[in-house]
């Protein structure tokens, strides 16, 4: 019983949630990283990050407002101030952003150069496998989260900021999210590298705190290398600001025609394309080859089992399509790849019988299969200390379908 109500009250409040967002505009928080006491990084010639990402903000957030009557664009900081990690992620929270960009300035230590523009979304810290071999996610996160220990009680505040339980509250979303960011890292690579003819240094995942905290698709930016002299002297000329803003504007604008009318926060509606593929001409060739239908048609046989007695359904004039009727199954999404993964790779921490699918050009890798929700949601908690960010996602007749929807319809069969 107490389950159910859970169930209840967790899709009362996503329904809730994307019919209030229906009716407003998109909303854009802009993040310029630094501020105050916090210089971030400070180039050979004195330029500080802080200045730069300021000047940055400002510029694309002046395109936004100029062109998009539509959207409500709302800064972090608009002067020299300190502004703490969470407080910058609050801010998008509290005014439901449908968008968080985060702008900053990369640096080495000294001795070493490199140059380029890099993007970074949220997910777990590894190698870029880029040949110079430049940066390690690791000491981005440790450099962009360094600010914490200027922060007042920054123990208690971040105390949970990689534990479990925080995943859970958006296991629902979390994977449209994360999607929707890859998709504005790609965007935000191909434009600001267009305009500015910067190198593309690639889109890259790892655990910022900024990103972590926040609950809507976003991604931090790594404009250029204020450590190599040339990219300092470029990234502190008005032609600079002119040709980054308009590269992260056009990115932007790829990505809210793409996104926008599927968005809300802080849970996300599936894309008005996805309810459609709901013609089932062949409902039966389709479960047939699946692997995963020797675990669930144990479940099934449970169900008719119970269900035989009360025959509800003879308009479909088969009784026997009562055993194939398609059911959601779930599985749990353990890590993403642009290229295929080998079985003994050391990213699945030893969990064997790991499946992929392929969706916008990635491998997705996943493990169980189940149509039972409740069966696979204790599998997520179990690897929970292996795979912090793995999330729950659903199939039904082999293809994606919206997790809220398929957990409506396992409540829907438990019922019956």
């Amino acid at each position: 019983m107490c389950k159910k109500i859970v169930f209840f009250l967790i899709t009362f409040f996503c329904f809730a949630a994307i019919t209030m967002a229906a009716n407003r505009n998109f909303t854009l928080v802009i993040d310029a990283g630094h501020g105050g006491g916090d210089t971030g990084a400070i180039g050979g010639a004195g330029v500080k990050e802080k200045n730069l990402t300021l000047k940055f903000a400002l510029a694309f957030g002046r395109l936004v407002e100029q062109n998009c009557p539509d959207v409500k664009v709302i800064y972090t900081r608009k002067t020299d101030k300190f502004v703490e990690l969470y407080r910058r992620a609050e801010i998008a929270n509290q005014n439901k952003a449908d968008l968080f960009i985060s702008i900053h300035i990369n640096a080495l230590p000294k001795g070493h150069t490199a140059r380029g523009f890099q993007t970074y979304t949220l997910g777990r810290s590894r190698r870029t496998g880029k040949n110079n071999g430049v940066l390690e996610n690791l000491e981005v996160a440790k450099r962009e989260n360094a600010v914490i220990f200027q922060e007042k009680d920054y123990q208690k505040k971040y105390r949970d900021l990689n534990s479990p339980e925080n995943e859970i509250l958006f296991e629902f979303v979390q994977d449209k999210n994360m999607e929707n960011s890859i998709e504005l890292a790609k965007y935000m690579q191909k434009y600001v590298c267009q305009a500015t003819r910067r190198q593309d240094m690639g889109a890259h995942q790892d655990n910022l705190a900024v990103l972590r905290l926040t609950s809507m698709p976003g991604c931090l930016i790594e404009l250029g290398f204020i450590s190599t002299r040339d990219e300092e002297q470029y990234m502190n000329t008005s032609l600079a600001t002119e040709q980054y803003a308009r590269g992260i504007f056009n990115a932007f604008m790829a990505y809210k025609k793409r996104f926008s009318g599927g968005i809300t926060v802080p849970y996300m509606a599936e894309p008005k394309a996805e309810p459609k593929p709901e013609p089932k001409p062949e409902p039966k060739v389709e479960p047939k080859p699946e692997p995963q239908q020797e675990k669930s048609e144990p479940q099934e046989t449970a169900e008719v089992t119970q269900a035989e007695p009360a025959q509800p359904q003879p308009e479909e004039k088969q009784p026997e399509q009562k055993a194939t009727v398609a059911r959601p199954v779930f599985k749990v999404q353990i890590l993403t790849s642009p290229k295929a993964l080998k079985a003994n790779d050391s990213r699945f921490k030893g969990v064997k019988d790991a499946s992929s699918y392929q969706e916008s050009g990635l491998y997705k890798y996943t493990v169980g299969s189940s149509e039972d929700y409740n069966e696979i949601y204790r599998l997520r908690k179990s690897i929970l200390d292996k795979f912090p960010e793995a999330f729950i996602i659903a199939f039904k007749d082999g293809k994606r379908m919206n997790v809220q929807e398929a957990i409506k319809e396992f409540k829907s069969n438990k019922t019956k």
